[in-house]
């Protein structure tokens, strides 16, 4: 995959990029008191987008357009659009605004496509305004989804609470990874509502990931493969386990979940992209199931 620009300016648009991420790490560290599960993640943005384009519009107020390969909500249920809107309402606002949506990452696959889309918006509509109000932008994300902050900085980062608590991590870890994209849409909703808490698994993984954050050895938490919610996944979507199964029997290293699903991972170190390939094709010859070679990306 190819690394693009943040942002780019299109003759009187603006165009603004959404990385996908992965989840190098998940750990639940139980239920919180207003019923939302406590997470310990390392996400990493990688160089797969969805496509933001501002425009100035014909007449006051948002007007949403989606397109692309893959399925989005149109108008207010799109977070793209609440995005706008908090965004407007919050600078008192009332430009006319045309955005549109290319939709190239399937929703319901764990690779947080929805939330960066809206950390775009907010930070193109930030740009192309000229408000100046960086300060105010990860209020707004919070308010728009637990992944959502995320995505306004990175591109790796340390995120608790519900995923709105982020913690950069400096160190630039380079990786090439291979996404393993079944055509199965999960419910991140019945995945955690699904969820039975393993406190004693919680302990042993925070154990290990967290001795190796301490040692900035991001590369030995990804050898951890720990997503506490891939039982739960797994255990609603039986295909997803047995596609797993599959992968590993090839022999070409840990096979992890990204998210509550349903992306299957590799991840593999930066340098050797040919024998990435040769596994994407193994697996689409063996398994018949969709690969994407992406890397880490830059911003």
């Amino acid at each position: 995959m190819e690394n693009k620009e943040q942002i780019t300016y299109i003759g009187n648009g603006l165009l603004i990029n959404a990385p996908a991420k992965i989840n190098l790490s998940l750990l639940i560290a139980g239920k919180r008191p207003d019923g939302f599960h406590e997470i310990e993640t390392i996400m990493a943005k990688i160089n797969w987008y969805d496509e933001i384009l501002i425009e100035r519009g014909p007449e006051p107020g948002i007007n949403l357009i989606c397109k692309g390969q893959y399925w989005a909500p149109q108008g207010e249920e799109n977070l793209v659009y609440k995005a706008a809107q908090i965004f407007m309402d919050n600078c008192q606002l009332k430009e006319p605004l045309n955005i549109t949506l290319t939709k190239n990452i399937p929703a319901g696959t764990g690779l947080g496509s929805a939330s960066s889309d809206a950390a775009a918006t907010l930070i193109g509509l930030n740009k192309y305004l000229k408000t100046e109000i960086d300060n105010s932008l990860n209020s707004m994300a919070s308010d728009l989804g637990s992944d959502v902050a995320f995505f306004l900085d990175g591109p790796l980062a340390y995120c608790t609470g519900k995923g709105e608590k982020i913690y950069k991590i400096e160190k630039i870890f380079d990786f090439t990874t291979l996404l393993i994209l079944p055509d199965i849409s999960v419910s991140t909703k019945k995945v955690y509502e699904n969820y039975r808490h393993d406190m004693a698994l919680y302990e042993k993984l925070k154990l290990q990931i967290n001795e190796n954050i301490t040692k900035n050895r991001i590369d030995l938490v990804t050898k951890v493969c720990a997503n506490m919610l891939e039982l739960s996944c797994f255990s609603l979507n039986k295909q997803l386990a047995d596609l797993k199964k599959e992968i590993e029997k090839l022999n070409i290293g840990n096979c992890c979940l990204s998210g509550s699903g349903s992306t299957l991972y590799c991840l593999f170190e930066r340098g050797d992209e040919s024998e990435v390939i040769k596994y994407q094709n193994m697996i689409k010859e063996k398994i018949g199931c969709n690969c994407l070679v992406a890397s880490n990306n830059r911003w």
